[in-house]
């Protein structure tokens, strides 16, 4: 039986719940009632036409540049686009999307140029004006802070909606899963401090982009499972390296999904990018060594 996730209305801020349960390649949406703000345009997209025709759609912003969250920006083309300066690049060229993904694999790469166009409708777009961390954005409904939260990716931004006492927290989702930093410019040391600033946002509703999505208390020891898994990961990457192992052969551990899945250029990727993240971390520490590709603990 799968999960659902309902629609839910906090006066204007409206939840708009993503195709099963916002689970990738889906992702949850947020509309403001009033101002026609939509906020990553990937839910369902029956939804959101129906949003677009009443109440209407007056601008589309992004909390940054990930497929999942624009997979249907195209039905707003004519609509103004706002997002992070960092994370505009990629929504102007496919090329730079993949780039930005550090994704080099040619083969990897064609997969994914036919799954932007086909699955996630990728239009170049550039945006009309960026959202900037600290800011204050004065709306018919009142204020927005949007927050600076980097480490998904370099621009990602969380949105406070201060009267409703609502922060959005984006891909910082609490999920099992836990936190996304793979792309070429993504940080885990900023990521765990971004998920540290926003735990300590003064809201009493908490709305996120995957799964569970809408948080009506302190989510309390989820926010410390969700960045122990950094750890856990970081702890199983060590205890691969008393024997020294390639890159190669710390992928095909299948620390981040368990084991192998499909499709190959999504998965394998993924799992290769978020080892070779953990690496740079254990080696600027001065815990890892690697030589001539063979990665050990550093005596």
């Amino acid at each position: 039986m799968k999960k659902t996730v309902e629609e839910r209305h906090f006066g204007p801020i409206w939840f708009l719940p993503g195709d099963n349960y916002g689970i990738y390649p889906n992702c949850h949406s947020v509309y403001i009632e009033g101002d026609g703000v939509l906020i990553d345009p990937a839910s369902n997209r029956k939804r959101l036409m129906q949003l677009r025709d009443a109440p209407g759609v007056r601008e589309v912003w992004l909390t940054h540049w990930h497929e999942d969250h624009f997979m249907h920006l195209d039905l707003f083309d004519d609509v103004p686009l706002r997002v992070s300066e960092p994370d505009a690049p990629p929504l102007t060229d496919m090329d730079i999307f993949l780039d930005a993904y550090g994704m080099e694999g040619e083969d990897d790469r064609e997969y994914w140029r036919s799954t932007l166009q086909e699955q996630f409708h990728f239009r170049s777009r550039r945006p009309n004006r960026f959202l900037r961390g600290g800011e204050i954005i004065q709306l018919k409904t009142g204020a927005v802070e949007v927050m600076a939260t980097p480490g998904h990716t370099p621009g990602h931004l969380s949105l406070f909606f201060r009267p409703q006492g609502i922060v959005l927290l984006g891909d910082y989702d609490l999920t099992k899963f836990g936190p996304w930093y793979g792309d070429r410019d993504s940080s885990i040391e900023e990521t765990i401090g971004s998920v540290q600033r926003l735990r300590d946002v003064p809201a009493r509703i908490r709305l996120a982009s995957h799964e569970a999505g809408v948080f009506e208390e302190e989510p309390g020891a989820l926010w410390d499972d969700y960045l122990a898994v950094i750890d856990n990961r970081e702890k199983k990457v060590l205890d691969r390296l008393i024997t020294p192992q390639t890159l190669e052969e710390i992928v095909g551990a299948w620390i981040i999904y368990g084991r192998p899945r499909e499709p190959k250029a999504f998965f394998e990727f993924g799992e290769r990018a978020h080892m070779k993240k953990h690496l740079e971390k254990l080696m600027n520490e001065g815990r890892v060594v690697q030589d001539d590709g063979t990665y050990a603990l550093a005596r």
